[in-house]
């Protein structure tokens, strides 16, 4: 996500384009947005920021731009975020479904792949909330903003696509947080009670 910074980057074209899109049309909010996007592209560069968020930010809104372009409304520009949050909605949720919960393996994936919760129950059950967190994260954004976007509200859909961006996505992350460690609360008690030794017996 490229942190904090990134958030607030990825915001910045959404709140360019729609006052801009009012004032002046659409084709002054797309170009406005990318202008954006670009000047972020090249600030980041320039702090030597990570590439791949900076790039992807701006191939990002270069592909909505291009959405709402060929939709022929500014509304089009959030089309994009709204099918991906569905996506993921349905992506994380299937994940719980299949007891294989996307949070557990991202986790496991940041500590050189070590799966040893895989048979933790409670490790388990912590990675299956934090990721049905997020599906509630991904579903209410596709739900509020799909039904912005049937009503035509494009000035609620760019509030909203901030207002639902930075604290849903800090709510969700404390409860990745907590669920990372009662994960490993669970696994180092496993572990030190596997290496427990019974008392030996004493004899008369």
């Amino acid at each position: 996500m490229g942190g904090v910074s990134g958030l607030i980057y990825s915001a910045l074209p959404v709140a360019v384009l729609v006052p801009v899109n009012t004032a002046f049309g659409l084709v002054s909010a797309i170009s406005a947005a990318l202008g954006v996007a670009a000047l972020i592209l090249v600030w980041r560069l320039y702090r030597r920021d990570s590439v791949q968020p900076a790039i992807s930010g701006f191939i990002g809104v270069g592909i909505s731009a291009l959405i709402a372009w060929i939709v022929g409304a500014s509304k089009g520009y959030f089309l994009l975020g709204i099918w991906t949050s569905l996506i993921w909605a349905g992506v994380f949720a299937v994940s719980v479904l299949i007891r294989r919960p996307i949070v557990g393996y991202a986790w496991s994936w940041l500590q050189s792949k070590d799966r040893a919760w895989r048979s933790n129950r409670r490790a388990v059950l912590a990675f299956d909330i934090a990721t049905l967190t997020w599906v509630l994260v991904f579903a209410a954004r596709f739900v509020v903003q799909r039904h912005l976007y049937d009503l035509d509200q494009t000035g609620w859909l760019g509030v909203a696509r901030i207002a639902m961006g930075w604290p849903l996505t800090a709510v969700a992350a404390l409860v990745t947080y907590l669920a990372i460690r009662a994960a490993q609360r669970a696994i180092h008690a496993a572990h030190a009670h596997s290496h427990e030794t019974p008392s030996a017996p004493t004899g008369d």
